[in-house]
Order: structure tokens, then sequence, then C-alpha cells
């Protein structure tokens, strides 16, 4: 049966109302000034004539637009509604909650304000010249719940015809969050990382791109899984990204299905949904983390993972260590935005999630091998981590 949908107009009580569409009225953000117009004087410093003066000083000067405009603080997020978490293809229209709750997290949690853009086309050339076109307004570019492989392409088109920050929440922000916890079970249970095999379920932006951080980051073995079993370079239908990934991972030739895959395996990462059965779970490694992080049921049940698992995760709120993005991408974007970076490299990945993960480093059990996303020590950690590694990395402006 269909879900009722609330008529706006309605003339019922408010508490008769459910209480998201009651939040949600007139959208979830507004542009507020932040210097007064109080008279004529504020009105000419504000606005014309004084404005000119800085126009001008701009145009002699393009870097000075850093200094006089809100552009290195603030983020694009932008959208077409392809891929929107748990609800698929559903437009940009219906995809703007969703993007205005972007991006008051990123106000709230990181200090960093962004405008919700979503775009009527899913044509990648357009979404690139769209996007290149808006750039000069914005110090950052998130991308968001735009459809693999398209996304794949996007961003790298994006990331080589501009000088800002490119990202893909979707993608590297799962990606961060995932290693950073992975590193604190592997410490909580005294295993090197280097030891782990891992098996992720899901060959889309997440799990592609959690399969290039954790190899990155000196894993043992990874396997990716798609519907078709373990992505092995012996496949003749991969995709150029599923081939590429082939090429980085599975170290010990796996071929088969994916419960086939997690017979012995030390980690499994979920990211596509499904449901694995609990006898492929029990195959596990004595001692194995299990992150099911599809929304709302993860591919294995808390419950079911526990019996074979010593730390388990989920994206849920309402279990412990919950895999989410909001972890990572307001620090992220605030450390980039603050040393005006050209771009987001992957050694500031690694640095966010090295940051993230030592916020508990102290304070690690099984229930706990990520920080909340309401602790205060997260965003401030991250910036000054991924600011650090822009200027390594000498990709800083400043």
């Amino acid at each position: 049966m269909a879900a009722e949908i609330v008529d706006p107009q309605s003339e019922l009580d408010e508490d008769a109302i459910d209480p998201a569409f009651a939040l949600h009225r007139g959208g979830k953000m507004a542009v507020r000034a932040t210097v007064p117009v109080r008279d004529a004087d504020d009105l000419s410093l504000a606005y014309t004539p004084g404005v000119a003066k800085v126009c001008s000083a701009i145009a002699e000067q393009p870097e000075l637009v850093h200094d006089y405009t809100w552009k290195s603080q603030v983020v694009a997020v932008v959208t077409d509604g392809s891929a929107v978490l748990g609800l698929g293809d559903i437009g940009p229209e219906a995809s703007l909650p969703v993007m205005e709750g972007k991006a008051i997290l990123f106000k709230q949690f990181g200090g960093v304000d962004a405008v919700p853009i979503a775009l009527a086309t899913k044509d990648t050339d357009e979404i690139v010249e769209t996007v290149v076109r808006l750039a000069p307004s914005f110090g950052g570019v998130n991308l968001e719940d735009i459809s693999a492989p398209r996304c794949f392409e996007i961003e790298r088109r994006l990331q080589e015809a501009l000088d800002i920050p490119i990202f893909h929440d979707d993608q590297h922000g799962t990606a961060i969050v995932t290693l950073a916890a992975l590193r604190n079970a592997a410490k909580l249970t005294d295993r090197p990382l280097g030891e782990l095999r891992a098996v992720i379920s899901g060959a889309g932006a997440a799990g592609i791109a959690i399969a290039k951080i954790l190899v990155e980051a000196g894993i043992g073995d990874v396997a990716v899984c798609d519907r078709k079993g373990v992505v092995s370079a012996d496949r003749t239908d991969l995709t150029d990204v599923k081939r590429e990934i082939a090429g980085l991972t599975n170290r010990a030739g796996l071929t088969g299905s994916l419960e086939s895959a997690l017979d012995g395996a030390d980690v499994f990462i979920g990211v596509s949904g499904g449901t694995v059965p609990e006898e492929a779970v029990a195959k596990l490694a004595p001692g194995a983390f299990v992150f099911a992080m599809a929304n709302p049921t993860p591919e294995i049940h808390p419950d079911v993972a526990r019996k074979y698992a010593a730390v388990v995760a989920t994206g849920r709120s309402d279990y412990p260590n919950q895999i989410n993005n909001v972890l990572a991408f307001p620090g992220i974007f605030a450390g980039a935005l603050q040393v005006r970076a050209t771009k987001i490299t992957e050694g500031m990945k690694l640095a966010a999630a090295e940051a993230l993960a030592a916020v508990v480093a102290d304070e690690l059990s099984a229930e706990r091998v990520i920080p909340s996303p309401f602790d205060e020590r997260v965003a401030p950690a991250v910036t000054a981590a991924v600011a650090a590694a822009a200027r390594a990395e000498g990709v800083a402006r400043r």
C-alpha cells in the first residue's frame, strides 16, 4: 500500500501531521546575511557603489575572490537524483530534501556553508559542463547520490577540469569512515591490518572506493563481490571500473560466489543490500569483523553477526558503531577549504581516516570502534588532519 502523503495546504491539526513532514515544511535552509544593511551608508558599502571597488580588485587579482566573497567557505552539493540512498532514481526535485539535509550537516558539524543543487539531467557531459560553469561561485563540490558507473567518470572529469576540491561522498566518505572503524577494530583485537582478508559485498560507488582505500592503507587482501560473485580478472563481463578494481584486489585469486569468498575471511563489509545467509556468516574466521551497512536492513542482522564476529558495525543509528558519512565529509571540506586546497588527495583521505580513528583510540570496545556523529572532537580532528595533509602534499594554496 502506498504511503499516505500529507497535503501541505491541509487544515489538519499539527499533531496529526507526520513529524517528518512537519520538520520539512518550508524547507530546512535559509540565506542569512553576515553584514547589516540598516541605512544608506550600509547599503552603499554592501552594494553600489562600494561593491564596485571590490569587484575591480578581484578582476585585477582573481585570488582575492577567496578573501572578499563567500567562495572559500561554501560547497555546492550537486546531484541528479539518480541514486538517492534507500530510494533509488527519484529525480532532482524529490532529491532536494536529502540535499538540504546534507547542506545543514555541513554547517552543523563542520561550520561549512553549502548550497543544494539538483540538476535536471542524467547526461554525464551535461552534468560536467554545468558544474564547471557553476564552479566560480564555490570553493568545493560535493557530488551526491549520482548512480554508478557515471559517478566515477563525472568525478574524474571534474577533478581534471577544476582546481577546487571535488568529492563524491557516496564513495569516499563511506570509505574513510569504514577504514577508521576497521583500524580500530584491528587495534582492539591486536591484529595488524596487513594480516586481514576482507570481502566487500557491493561493487558500486561505495564498494569500489572502500576497496581502493583499504588497498592504499595496506590491507592484507580484499575481494569485491557483485551480483555475479567475486570481481576477478578472469571474468569477461566486467565494466572498466570493475576491471580496474579486479587488478588491484583479490591477490588470493578467488572466484565464485560471495558466500564462498566469506569462508575464512576476517572482515565482511556490506554496501549492497540483500541478505547473507547465516551459514555463510558462520564460515568467517574466528574473531571476524562484520560491517553490514545497508539501510534500513543490514545484509547481516546484528543479532546474527554477534554470534560469529568480535566487532559489528552497521549504517543505522540504533545499533552501536554506526558507519555514518557525517563523521567525515564536514571535516574533510573544512580542512580543504581552510588551506584553499586544489584537490582532495588519497593522502588527505587516509589522514582523515587516521584522525577519525584516533578520536576514540583510548576508549575502544567492541561497541565503540568509531565515534558518535555528535562527538564534538570529530570535526576539529578531521579538519586539522586534512589541512596538514594538503600542505604536506603540496595542494594547499595557503
